[in-house]
């Protein structure tokens, strides 16, 4: 049903003793380390079997789970990050990340439909520069917020980032303001904009349009925050409380609206839709 997330990252096996097993027959889960069958985990919506931790998807992946078959459209496929400050092999880097996922950055952006509702939706893609932020991710994501607002149509994002791309430096950290300022004029006219929050969300996504949805949704586990954990401990010299920064932590301290099984969160997008159309 859907490809396998990084086929760039070969998992190896390394327990068992079979001999000339194929590329890819088996994942490590990163939680558990336990060796999951490729199918057995495609099976289960790229979720460990034996100790639920959520892999991560790429965006098209994401776009499958959750956008009607045959309905999403997408808009500014072709926009590309340069690189304006000279940053060394910062060129290079793209040119490979973007071979390696197949994006040209680490957002996709289109119409869709959720079981018939009609919707704007941006996905990031944490494999593209670990989702980081710079200025046509920035771009590409105002951009869906007044596509929205011209068509009257619900706004969904999906962030996963590591915050703010520091090869393009201050470009970067002006998208914060950018993307916050096209959803103030979202929300001014009274459309519905729905946060998703995946593994992780940190830094300047977290710090700008991440945390300004009418409602936010999260998936479980995931890691929320601007700074890491370990930063802020080594800042503040304080211990942290337990699952700190984690969707449920923040759900329990009122960040987040509802932490969502992978399984359930279309279903409950739908919901949503449909009582905001209402």
């Amino acid at each position: 049903m859907f490809t396998f997330l990084n086929k760039n990252k070969k998992f190896k096996p390394t327990t068992l003793e079979q001999k000339n097993i194929p590329d890819y027959l088996y994942v490590k889960c990163e939680s558990c380390s336990s060796l999951i069958y490729h199918e057995d985990l495609n099976n289960s919506n790229y979720i460990c079997p034996k100790c639920d931790f959520y892999f991560r998807l790429n965006a098209m992946q994401r776009i499958d789970f959750t956008i009607d078959r045959n309905t999403f459209r997408e808009f500014n496929r072709s926009m590309r990050s340069k690189n304006i400050l000279k940053f060394p092999k910062y060129s290079e880097k793209l040119s490979h990340v973007a071979k390696n996922t197949n994006l040209k950055e680490a957002v996709v952006t289109g119409y869709g439909e959720i079981k018939g509702k009609k919707c704007v939706i941006a996905v990031m893609d944490s494999y593209f520069f670990m989702g980081s932020m710079g200025a046509v991710v920035g771009e590409k994501i105002t951009q869906a917020v007044e596509r929205s607002i011209k068509a009257k149509l619900p706004l969904i994002i999906f962030s996963t980032s590591g915050g703010a791309r520091m090869q393009e430096g201050m470009y970067s950290l002006m998208q914060m303001a950018k993307v916050s300022s096209a959803l103030k004029r979202h929300h001014d006219l009274g459309l519905l904009y729905i946060s998703v929050l995946t593994h992780p969300t940190t830094g300047g996504v977290t710090a700008s349009f991440a945390m300004l949805g009418d409602i936010i949704l999260a998936e479980p586990g995931a890691l929320i925050g601007f700074a890491g954990p370990r930063v802020i401990k080594q800042t503040t010299g304080h211990e942290l409380p337990e699952g700190f920064q984690s969707a449920e932590f923040l759900q329990n301290h009122g960040f987040v609206d509802s932490v969502v099984p992978r399984i359930k969160m279309k279903e409950m997008l739908y919901d949503i839709l449909d009582i905001h159309e209402r």
